[in-house]
């Protein structure tokens, strides 16, 4: 059975169709007047005659300064299904005592229901809780979490089910408003599994209708809500269902009660921004549950393939809205389905991602290991920083993650991935660290000692993590990105939208021969250049349960394969260029395989093949991505095997004529010009040995000599040398183009400089130092350049200073990288 069909026969099984707008499974569409009771529930109206007195509007994230801690329901109710009975009363009142004994003196504090908490409606269309479930009434569970100092939630689905419509019931304190016509005509599917319909946000009742049910979740004291099958998303992005308008709703209503706001699963990252502006926290990516019953409750591919997604994500969360990465499965080995490496791992993800951190375990059967991992302060801290991680690279297995804090410590996670062990190092300069540190391990609160370039832990086990503190020891200086948290926008701005430039390295083919005649190069290609790795190349990183299969004889690119049996495996790759082909194998045994481009998903490819076999077939092509940095995912959907034979990626040549000839025994110097300004050339390199300038080869304007005495040395044949441009700091930058728009930014320290880049559509900046205006800065230059170093201040006092940067003129600002150095 599929994930998605085994999860809505779990949901449907739970729930009993027992959402917030549905009847239940079997219970009468008749007209229901006010007075009367439902079919189930039997709801007791008196104790909701008049509507809870409204709280104003919290501020924007006012309930969500921090990722929540705490338990949810659903991990445990797919482990053990019992009819839907599993989460009773006693049950849950059980897990808050054990919540409020073992956890909550950590900061644990959420009690989350998911489905199966109601089973039927009032007079007025909203939910009732389940009678069956909770014998002495729904009230008695919350009063219990909230003796115990807790918080509690539930669970929504987003739309309006038939027999709702048909009973069309007044809706409670929206007079001549009632249920029958609040479905949006024609009717659309409302939710992923295709329980009730889309609701017409455009009928003033609809939005009274849902106030009418947060409303009377407010009355019951409900602190959270967790809304899924939220789209685009939930499997679904093509906008054939889209929530958004509900969610909107929903978010009105719930606002006005201080009520956590939750959207769940899988959120399309092409509206995260309309997620933050709605919601305080949204799933990233499909459950994490295993649906192993009684066996597990998630499984090491189901941890792995979050990376690649945080990677996409990490940059949407901050105070008022987090990343969801789902339960945090880790408190008991003999039912979380992870090794303890594993365990560790994903509570060190979880924690470095600032995500919510909640568990899903029976908090009654907590082993020791998994209560050291859910205990531990400074790791908790690290997630309560609420400082998103990003990391150095995904282009290997073995990953190194950071975030800075706001006292210019860093939080280092190390990530080894892959299937063996390893020494794993943290290199101070990927991090923006320039100088000596101090290190200390967290999970072993223990001082490590200082070290002046990096850090590097002695065997990492596979699948294993270790986790940081790097403290900057006195006269380093902290390189800042533009998307650091602590940088403050005023004003429309935008990141990258094909502004930036990206670092990229070019081969220059040198064909060197001795024949007393020199060889004509090769055709130019210099526009745009294909550039073919192998599925075997280290810059593609697979996650999950892939091998290589080498020598099949079939007529596989280089002859192998990369191949995954397990749906949710994924193969990523980061890339500069304008386009992508992915090539693999077509064949009976090959089902679908969605395609993401920089995290949204673009097609899904059928690599099904009825009869015989294909070979190196291109299943997926795109070629009008704006010239930058790229990353496609492969994610296996269906079908016993997924495969990966090459990929190949096209980039704009930078080099004409990209090909050159030399010949010894009639040796001349060799030109070359430069698509980019001669600065932006960062090296050229044989075999990662770099060529001396000056020496070795000389600039004049775009063009670049190599001297005949440097290729006179070269072996006869073909030789690549590679021409590295460098591009803006870690190739992104945020832009502007409003007169009077600013960034700001905090920070302790003696000295400042904004490095940002040159351009012809530049003008002057004005430069604020702790409000006084100190320097207007002139942007503009004939070329396009990065990494300039426009503004500096030295001899500051060792105090907090806020550095201000206001655009003046110009078609665009560009803000790129500051840099401070700490006290003396």
């Amino acid at each position: 059975m599929t994930r998605s069909r085994r999860a809505r026969a779990i949901r449907g099984l739970i729930t009993g169709l027992a959402v917030s707008v549905l009847l239940p499974l079997g219970a009468s569409a008749a007209p229901i007047t006010p007075g009367t009771t439902t079919a189930v529930g039997q709801a007791d109206l008196t104790t909701t005659t008049t509507p809870p007195a409204a709280d104003p509007l919290a501020p924007a994230g006012a309930v969500a300064a921090k990722p929540y801690m705490g338990w949810s329901s659903y991990s445990m109710e797919v482990y053990s299904p019992l009819g839907g009975k599993w989460i009773t009363a006693a049950q849950i009142k059980a897990q808050s005592d054990a919540m409020h004994k073992k956890l909550q003196p950590f900061g644990y504090e959420y009690i989350n229901i998911d489905a199966a908490w109601n089973d039927g409606i009032d007079a007025y269309g909203r939910p009732t809780p389940s009678k069956t479930l909770y014998p002495n009434g729904f009230q008695e569970v919350i009063d219990h979490v909230h003796k115990n100092g807790q918080k509690i939630g539930i669970y929504s689905i987003p739309g309006i089910s038939d027999a709702v419509l048909k009973a069309n019931l007044p809706i409670y304190g929206a007079p001549g408003c009632t249920t029958g016509n609040l479905a949006k005509e024609p009717k659309q599917q409302g939710d992923y599994w295709g329980f009730g319909w889309r609701i017409d946000m455009d009928n003033p009742c609809a939005q009274k209708y849902i106030d009418s049910i947060a409303d009377l979740f407010a009355s019951w004291g409900i602190d959270f809500l967790k809304f899924d099958s939220v789209t685009p998303g939930s499997g679904k992005n093509d906008l054939s269902l889209d929530a958004r308008d509900e969610v909107a709703g929903w978010s009105k209503a719930l606002t006005r009660h201080k009520i956590w706001f939750e959207l769940s699963w899988a959120l399309d990252i092409r509206y995260a921004d309309y997620w933050k502006s709605v919601a305080n926290g949204w799933r990233v990516d499909w459950d994490v549950e295993c649906y192993c019953t009684n066996e597990a409750l998630t499984a090491w591919p189901n941890i792995s393939r979050l990376f690649p997604k945080v990677a996409d994500w990490w940059r949407h969360g901050g105070p008022g809205g987090w990343n969801d990465l789902d339960s945090l499965n880790v408190g008991n080995g003999t039912m979380d389905g992870l090794t303890k490496d594993e365990r560790r791992t994903a509570a060190t993800l979880w924690a470095v991602s600032a995500a919510p951190f909640y568990v899903g375990n029976d908090m009654t059967k907590l082993d020791q290991y998994g209560l050291d991992l859910l205990t531990n302060r400074e790791v908790i801290a690290v997630n309560q920083a609420g400082r998103p991680a990003q990391p150095v690279s995904t282009k290997t297995n073995r990953q190194v993650w950071y975030s800075l804090n706001a006292d210019s410590s860093y939080t280092v996670a190390l990530f080894n991935l892959g299937t063996t062990e390893a020494n794993m190092t943290a290199n101070f300069a990927d991090l923006g660290l320039d100088g000596s540190a101090s290190v200390r391990d967290l999970w072993a609160n223990k001082n490590l000692g200082d070290f002046k370039t990096g850090y590097t832990a002695q065997v990492v086990p596979p699948h294993g993590a270790r986790l940081f503190k790097v403290t900057p020891q006195k006269k380093a200086s902290i390189r800042v990105n533009d998307d650091d948290l602590r940088a403050q926008y005023d004003g429309e701005w935008q990141r990258n939208g094909n502004k930036e430039v990206a670092a990229v390295s070019e081969p220059l083919t040198v064909k060197v021969t001795d024949t007393g005649t020199a060889t004509p190069p090769p055709a130019n290609n210099a526009g745009v250049r294909t550039v073919t790795l192998n599925n075997d190349d280290a810059q593609i990183n697979y996650t999950g349960s892939w091998s290589r299969s080498t020598g099949r004889g079939m007529g596989d690119y280089q002859d192998d394969v990369q191949y995954t049996e397990a749906n949710g495996d994924a193969f990523t790759h980061t890339f500069v260029g304008t386009g992508v082909d992915y090539y693999t194998e077509t064949h009976e045994s090959q089902g679908e395989v969605e395609i993401y481009i920089d995290g949204e998903l673009k097609q899904t490819v059928d690599t099904h093949q009825a009869e015989g076999r294909g070979v190196q077939q291109k299943v997926f092509s795109i070629s009008d991505l704006p010239n930058g940095t790229h990353t496609i995912r492969g994610v296996k959907k269906s079908g016993q095997f997924m495969l990966v034979d090459k990929l190949d990626v096209r980039q704009i040549s930078l080099l004409n004529p990209s090909a050159v000839a030399f010949d010894k025994l009639s040796p001349a110097d060799v030109t070359v010009e430069m698509a980019r300004d001669s600065s932006e050339l960062a090296s050229i390199a044989k075999a990662g040995t770099a060529l001396v300038k000056g020496t070795d080869y000389t600039v004049a304007g775009r063009n670049i000599t190599l001297k005949k005495e440097y290729l006179a040395k070269l072996a006869t044949g073909d030789s690549a040398l590679d021409f590295t441009f460098r591009g803006d700091y870690r190739d992104d930058i945020h832009s502007t183009t409003a007169n009077g728009a600013s960034v700001s930014f905090t920070f302790r320290g003696t000295s400042v400089e904004w490095i940002t880049a040159k351009a012809p559509d530049q003008g002057n900046a004005d430069i604020f130092v702790d409000g006084k205006l100190v320097q207007r800065v002139n942007l503009q230059n004939a070329e396009r350049t990065t990494l300039q170093r426009v503004f500096a201040k030295s001899d500051l006092k060792d105090a907090n200073h806020t550095l201000r940067i206001v655009k003046v003129s110009g078609d665009v600002l560009r803000s790129d990288q500051l840099r401070y150095t700490i006290a003396k």
